[in-house]
């Protein structure tokens, strides 16, 4: 399976330039953890960065820093993780672990934004997979009292 199958198209983006406000009313409205900021290169939103409300907590509230005066270029993370839409689940999943992180977007071959895919993603496939290979027992017990005389 690929990332680009499985990945969430409906992603939350913000330029760099929106506040820090704007950006957790964003997160509230469409209730995500994360926002991709994006910069307009010609026909497509391409991803520079992410920020999370982990970022927010950690980076500013902690801190005691004054939201009023500050940009989500100020805070986002500029060292963006990404994935391409061919990309296999497996390896989406082995770059999330090496890498640390709990979210990555998802380009296509232009660099262009076309997903995200999240941890919280992965939890709800391999949860799903993993409930049906629970069921070969029982399958297997049926095939059994089938072929009984």
């Amino acid at each position: 399976m690929t990332v680009g199958k499985f990945c969430n198209r409906a992603v939350v983006v913000t330029r760099q330039d929106s506040t820090i406000m704007e950006v957790a009313q964003l997160m509230r409205q469409h209730h995500v953890g994360d926002i991709v900021i994006v910069d307009d290169k010609g026909d497509q939103l391409k991803p520079i960065g992410i920020i999370t409300d982990r970022d927010i907590v950690m980076e500013l509230i902690a801190c005691d820093v004054s939201l009023d005066d500050v940009l989500v270029g100020d805070v986002m993370s500029y060292e963006l993780v990404t994935a391409h839409e061919q990309d296999s689940i497996w390896d989406a999943m082995n770059l999330l672990r090496t890498k640390g992180i709990r979210r990555l977007p998802v380009v296509n071959e232009e660099g262009g934004l076309e997903g995200i895919l999240t941890i919280d993603d992965l939890h709800e496939l391999l949860g799903e997979e993993l409930m049906l290979l629970t069921k070969v027992p029982f399958r297997e017990q049926l095939h059994e009292k089938e072929k009984r005389p």
